[in-house]
């Protein structure tokens, strides 16, 4: 009698609903762990560039402002002096290239690495 009791869990147990479910265990592990990972590091990726974008627009807008504004403030600029303006642009762009290049290096990866050490 008490042999035949442990049966009753096993009724219906099967081979083919023990692949299943391992496939299921398996198809809902590979969605979880890669294909929800890749998808916000898709839309991750896709607002950084986004933002990029428009981050550049605005900064070619400011430099061109900012010729336009020595061209018109500095009349002294005319003439002989008239590519002046143009230079002061392009390093302050160079300046801009820098800082971006610089705290794209010393970003936050770097000072995580400080505090877990």
């Amino acid at each position: 009698m008490k042999n035949k009791s442990w049966r009753r869990f096993l009724r219906g147990a099967s081979l083919q609903r023990d692949i299943g479910e391992l496939r299921d265990l398996l198809v809902r592990y590979v969605k979880e762990e890669t294909i929800k990972p890749l998808k916000d590091l898709g839309r991750f990726l896709l607002w950084g560039a986004i933002g990029s974008v428009f981050v550049a627009f605005g900064a070619a807008l400011l430099l061109l402002g900012s010729l336009r504004y020595l061209q018109w403030q500095f009349p002294v600029l005319d003439g002989s002096l008239s590519w002046l303006p143009y230079v002061i642009v392009a390093a302050l762009s160079l300046v801009v290239i820098g800082l971006t290049a610089w705290r794209i290096v010393s970003g936050t990866a770097k000072r995580r690495l400080k505090v877990s050490e």
